[in-house]
């Protein structure tokens, strides 16, 4: 427990990046907030520092990650067929199972110390999940969850045709937390084609531009999820 709370966040927009670029900054990022809790804990409370919080954009080229619990098998590519797609690949330290980053979607990479705002992984999970379904809502879309799977879905409540438009995969230790999500906004789905999406072979996944049939402003959506997340978590932004 944090004897100083700090509910101020740093938004940083890294803008196209490099998957394994910003994997080592989210690292090193990760590393101080925990160090510097470490140390409080050193210290007596009225010496204590605050942890510092993070919120990162990122849109990433065509990459493959495979989390903790995944399958292999669920990448359907060689070496020599990602080389042709220009597509790289990655086993990785987050929860969850095989997805896809690349153009046209908004990668979310929120570090938190969540001694600053609420000691529950699940809550913090759904509040993701919430902020993506309050964007939807904004473009007159419909979206929510499918119980016992992660992420923001279509067709949720009929499940005709559901269809994954969000995917969540996080890691937490010592209560901060690093990885986030991943939004479909312009995304080429023909890339998804070549996984087993997040290991469920049944569903399909979507795109927000498909969805309303036209390209989306990805600006607009980034401040959509930023000002819900913010609202979601009570979060103030860091000048």
């Amino acid at each position: 427990m944090n004897h100083f709370i700090n509910k101020k966040v740093k938004f940083i927009d890294l803008g196209k990046k490099d998957y394994k670029e910003t994997w080592d900054y989210q690292e090193s990022l990760f590393a101080d907030i925990v160090a510097t809790k470490i140390e409080n804990r050193k210290k007596a409370p009225s010496d204590q520092v605050t942890t510092t919080n993070y919120l990162l954009f990122v849109e990433h080229p065509h990459v493959y990650t495979l989390g903790k619990s995944g399958e292999l098998t669920h990448l359907l590519l060689d070496e020599a067929q990602l080389a042709e797609k220009q597509a790289r690949f990655y086993k990785i330290n987050r929860g969850g199972d095989i997805t896809y980053h690349g153009p046209g979607q908004l990668v979310g990479y929120p570090l938190l110390d969540l001694d600053n705002f609420f000691t529950d992984i699940h809550k913090y999970l759904r509040l993701l999940e919430e902020a993506i379904i309050l964007t939807l809502a904004d473009y007159g879309v419909a979206a929510g969850r499918i119980e016992g799977l992660t992420g923001v879905w279509l067709d949720h409540e009929k499940r005709m045709n559901p269809r994954k438009i969000c995917a969540l995969g996080v890691k937490s230790s010592r209560w901060v937390t690093m990885h986030g999500f991943a939004f479909n906004v312009n995304a080429d789905l023909s890339y998804f084609g070549n996984i087993v999406p997040c290991g469920i072979a049944d569903k399909a996944v979507t795109s927000l531009h498909l969805e309303l049939g036209r390209p989306v402003d990805e600006l607009e959506v980034k401040e959509k999820v930023k000002q819900h997340l913010a609202d979601l978590f009570e979060m103030e932004w860091e000048e």
